[in-house]
């Protein structure tokens, strides 16, 4: 319920205008499935019918807990989407010191088991964290076919990860180059070391072993990890090895922030790392575009490579 009143006082003013804003997260016949499955925490969002429909998992960023209101909305375009959960949530770990790829591979199972769910194999959306981890599920997992990445680091951050006998260590960070704003905010973009710079360096994701098509989405303002300078330099590894997988989406003026279209802008958040009120970067109107923007190339994206198999 949205109202418009006149002037910034308490109380306010005479009321000048006012609206109503529905927005429909189940469409009529969706189906939301809690999903307890081994080891899994998710929610299975399933379409209308008893087809089998391409299969997406999305994976949210390092805020923990179940994040639903994505995978609502693409099962609304025809999409069998789990909503998957990897910490602070239910009987999942509470803190994290390091991540084992296993989990992520139990869910992938999961979803080319499911009847609904058409094979051979399975889209991943990540946000943040979540676009690191479909990264790496890509590289060292079968059966993904095409992964969407939503300002994602291309190295392992925060906590080692781990999968059968291999560890890759995460990027160091150097808290001394936080840098203040002028409104007393803290700037986090410099902390992290340059996983492009030192030579051999064993944090990058091995992106190259994929058979995936990658699509990365950028905010050029991005102020928690130099992202769009991430997948400029990912895509050039790529290309020198004779690979074409992969396409970029950088938005100007949009910050760290992106979700689904029409939902709250966020400049400043907290950080998801260190825990306090920092610059996520962006612009209000070019923000709301660019959302608007990627998530129709985020369907046409997924239609295209998880229906033409």
């Amino acid at each position: 319920q949205l109202e418009v009143f006149e002037g910034h006082g308490e109380p306010p003013g005479r009321l000048l205008a006012q609206a109503q804003h529905e927005r429909a997260f189940l469409r009529d016949g969706v189906r939301r499935v809690p999903v307890r499955d081994g080891r899994i925490r998710a929610t299975l969002f399933l379409p209308p019918g008893e087809d089998a429909f391409p299969g997406i998992i999305d994976i949210h960023g390092l805020v923990g807990g179940l994040f639903e209101h994505r995978a609502s909305l693409l099962a609304n375009h025809g999409f069998a989407t789990l909503a998957l959960a990897y910490y602070q949530y239910e009987d999942l770990p509470q803190k994290l010191t390091e991540l084992h790829l296993e989990y992520f591979e139990e869910a992938v199972n999961y979803m080319l088991q499911h009847p609904q769910v058409k094979g051979p194999g399975v889209g991943l959306l990540g946000y943040s964290k979540g676009g690191e981890l479909s990264l790496a599920m890509a590289a060292f997992l079968k059966n993904i076919m095409a992964v969407a990445s939503l300002n994602g680091p291309v190295a392992v951050t925060v906590f080692p990860l781990c999968y059968k006998d291999k560890t890759i260590p995460n990027l160091t960070r150097y808290e001394q180059r936080v840098k203040v704003t002028n409104s007393n905010i803290l700037d986090y973009s410099d902390v992290l070391t340059d996983p492009f710079q030192a030579p051999g360096n064993q944090s990058l994701i091995p992106i190259e072993k994929a058979e995936a098509q990658f699509l990365f989405i950028v905010g050029q303002d991005d102020h928690v990890i130099k992202s769009e300078y991430y997948a400029t330099e990912v895509c050039k590894l790529l290309q020198a090895q004779g690979k074409e997988n992969f396409q970029v989406l950088s938005y100007p003026g949009t910050g760290h922030y992106i979700d689904s279209p029409f939902f709250p802008f966020y400049p400043i958040g907290n950080h998801p790392v260190f825990q306090k009120r920092s610059v996520l970067g962006g612009e209000l109107r070019a923000s709301s575009k660019a959302q608007v923007h990627a998530w129709l190339q985020i369907q046409a994206f997924f239609k295209k490579y998880l229906n033409d198999k």
